[in-house]
């Protein structure tokens, strides 16, 4: 067990989540060459701004437009699944989560697939396979079934489009795209089916240090689907073999994974860019390590009554020379970006490089 000052890894952790400089390569080349080092982005449906894969890219990316990070993605580079959340995840994973999906009932698989029959999951798997890619309205019509209620939210009703959803837990079919109608679904191409099957936990478990720098050794959102293995010989071994570092924080009874790269790091430089995050971007995954290591409290608050609300609905996190230097909430729209409220809460907060940032993220929003 090592222990670590926070002001060892206030700086480290920036550069590793490639928050220090711009990527090297720009546009399509630069996505594809992020997400293999990253391994996933986390998706979510809201953008006020743009979605949060869009953010992701657009913190680290120059060159982009809103909506780029999924047609430079889908579907030769990456699929959706599951990793932290629903997440684009780095093909080369494909392998591995087709042969654990036929193993494991993943977030209610199985109670989904007690509403339709194997007869049907073959006839919307045929369908995809002569006509795809579809988007799931343009299935032919399979009748009804009842929804399943998971905590007050309801899936589909619609017996295609249920089906359709076990195929894609079970990796027999994939998101080859996106448009302004939804989702394309397809069948797996040769090249992901080509992909080999590892060991899914242990890639699980170095992807998720390699994504965000520590993990955590407490259960909690970053494990995800990988938490059966959390307790398992496989996080020793991986201890054991030098492949992830068990660190601990001064005064901390909690202890992280840590990817032994991060602690081999120099100090790093910053450039003088200061970067709005998407409110699910893996630098901030951890909200607890954040708050220890920077002294910034992130909330998510988009799912709570406005009244119970500190900051507000939508709020992005802001980053410049290595610092949470505040936070703001703002909104896409004909005019350009519109700040609903910004709050700086560093004494040196640089007005020059928060205009600076405005100005990229309304270029980068205003084509798609």
């Amino acid at each position: 067990m090592i222990e670590l000052e926070p002001s060892f890894l206030q700086g480290r952790l920036v550069a590793w989540h490639h928050l220090n400089q711009a990527w090297t390569q720009r546009g399509d080349a630069g996505i594809q060459s992020l997400l293999r080092v990253m391994r996933c982005i986390q998706l979510d449906p809201l953008q006020p701004i743009a979605s949060n894969a869009d953010l992701v890219a657009h913190a680290r990316v120059d060159g982009l437009t809103r909506g780029q990070v999924y047609d430079a993605l889908l579907p030769e580079h990456a699929f959706e699944h599951f990793a932290k959340e629903r997440c684009l995840i780095d093909v080369n994973r494909f392998g591995s989560y087709r042969a654990q999906s036929l193993k494991t009932p993943w977030w209610r698989t199985s109670k989904q697939h007690r509403q339709v029959s194997d007869g049907l999951l073959e006839a919307v798997l045929a369908e995809l396979g002569e006509r795809g890619p579809l988007l799931s309205k343009d299935l032919s019509d399979q009748g009804r079934v009842d929804p399943v209620d998971w905590s007050g939210w309801k899936s589909t009703s619609k017996a295609a489009s249920m089906a359709l959803q076990v195929l894609w837990r079970r990796c027999q079919v994939v998101v080859t795209g996106r448009s302004t109608a939804g989702k394309l679904w397809s069948v797996p191409s040769a090249a992901l089916l080509a992909q080999p099957a590892g060991d899914f936990y242990e890639e699980g478990i170095l992807d998720r240090i390699q994504a965000i720098g520590m993990l955590p050794r407490a259960d909690g959102p970053q494990w995800s689907i990988l938490s059966p293995a959390r307790k398992s010989e496989t996080v020793d071994r991986l201890i054991e073999e030098g492949k992830a570092t068990e660190v601990r924080l001064p005064g901390s009874r909690k202890s992280w994974l840590a990817h032994p790269d991060l602690l081999a790091m120099d100090a790093p430089s910053f450039d003088e860019r200061m970067r709005l995050l998407g409110p699910l971007d893996p630098m901030i995954w951890d909200r607890k390590l954040i708050q220890a290591v920077y002294g910034f409290e992130y909330l998510w608050e988009v799912y709570k009554p406005a009244e119970k609300r500190r900051w507000g609905w939508y709020v992005c996190p802001l980053m410049h020379r290595g610092k949470f230097v505040g936070r703001v909430e703002a909104k896409r729209s004909e005019q350009g970006i519109q700040v609903t409220r910004l709050w700086k809460e560093d004494p040196d907060f640089d007005e020059r490089a928060w205009k600076a940032c405005l100005q990229r993220l309304e270029r980068f929003t205003s084509t798609s």
